[in-house]
């Protein structure tokens, strides 16, 4: 048997770099609030007390930048008061033509992948998926505890043995908390109230690792302890190193990016093809070419675990999905305020997303 580790990690909402998602999605929502064909592209920057939000904006819809980042900070639970300063241009006139002259065609040139497993019921590999949900569930406890502040990080290192998930050998959390909590009750606390009810008892031993705030006090945090920016967490976001991500980020863009709306439509048609039992393991990499409406390739490979060909299933891929940007956005109904509920604990593997439904394969 030959035993190995692999570690995933995951962000609480106060991480600053998770600050800006948030800024650029809920700016987004906004948007395609008052105009569903929007094209957006608005990130933000934040460090100390200031706040930089800048890019370009394509619609006509009257947002009050300034008010949704402040809120959002507000939201996330820092009271401190800040200061934005604004940036955004009008999307360029070229791209704008390439993107919706006749059909619609994709926003940028690029590579997205999807993948999925049946390691987890979401479908998900299993360190990302159970990091994602001790995020969640620290999120939930500091909400509760005044002891507990935003920002906060977890890390989940499973073993396998032949490629099959035995055991979890290392869980990492760090939360910023006040100066009223002692690292020793706050040790016992995660372990009582974030950790036992979120990782299933059977992966847990006697030589399982409990790490918690391994750099100590942890009072300074958010973006008084570290500079933030939209994008930067995309390994994060998708399948914590599982699978190859294809360098663009989700946050701050409307479907009409591909690097948002192909990369879940990838992830969509993964977790069918191992929802519908054609393979325990999927990978899928697409990739478009600004101005096209169709991809330029497509490849697929389940790591030997098909019950068919890997050509087989992507004859079957191409007769049961379409991935024109059109025909994406519109299964997806992707033109719709959705994206700020998908910022925080990773974009896949969340049931009321809807690129995570159930669909019928034909074969």
């Amino acid at each position: 048997m030959s035993a190995t580790l692999f570690t995933s990690e995951a962000v609480t909402s106060g991480h600053p770099d998770k600050i800006c998602d948030l800024i650029a999605d809920s700016i987004l929502d906004e948007a395609l609030r008052q105009d569903p064909d929007a094209h957006m592209a608005v990130e933000a920057t934040i460090k100390d007390d200031l706040i930089f939000v800048y890019g370009e904006a394509g619609t006509n819809a009257v947002i009050d930048y300034e008010k949704i980042a402040k809120s959002v900070l507000k939201q996330i639970g820092f009271p401190q008061e800040y200061h934005v300063l604004l940036k955004i241009s009008k999307q360029s006139e070229e791209i704008n033509r390439a993107v919706s002259g006749g059909e619609l065609a994709a926003g940028d040139q690029g590579i997205m992948f999807g993948y999925a497993c049946n390691e987890t019921e979401d479908l998900m590999p299993f360190a990302i998926n159970c990091a994602q949900r001790l995020a969640r569930k620290l999120e939930e406890v500091r909400r509760q505890d005044s002891r507990l502040w935003p920002d906060g990080k977890t890390q989940v290192t499973a073993e396998y043995d032949d490629g099959v998930l035995k055991r979890v050998d290392a869980i990492v959390v760090s939360t910023q908390h006040s100066t009223s909590i002692t690292q020793e009750e706050l040790h016992d606390l995660i372990i009582e109230k974030v950790i036992l009810p979120v990782v299933d008892p059977a992966l847990i031993d006697e030589n399982t690792r409990f790490i918690i705030n391994p750099s100590g006090s942890f009072i300074v945090g958010g973006s008084f302890g570290d500079s933030g920016t939209t994008g930067r967490k995309i390994v994060v976001d998708s399948y914590g190193g599982y699978a190859p991500i294809g360098g663009g980020c989700f946050s701050s863009k409307d479907p009409s990016k591909v690097d948002r709306s192909a990369a879940y439509y990838a992830r969509y048609v993964c977790r069918n093809i191992v929802a519908n039992k054609l393979a325990d393991r999927v990978q899928i990499q697409l990739s478009y070419a600004i101005g096209k409406p169709e991809p330029i390739s497509i490849n697929v490979t389940t790591f030997g675990t098909g019950k068919v060909s890997d050509d087989e299933l992507l004859e079957i891929i191409r007769k049961n999905f379409s991935f024109k940007v059109a025909d994406i956005i519109r299964e997806l109904n992707l033109k719709r305020p959705i994206y700020a509920q998908t910022t925080n604990y990773g974009h896949f593997g969340r049931k009321e997303l809807p690129w995570e439904q159930f669909r019928k394969i034909e074969c």
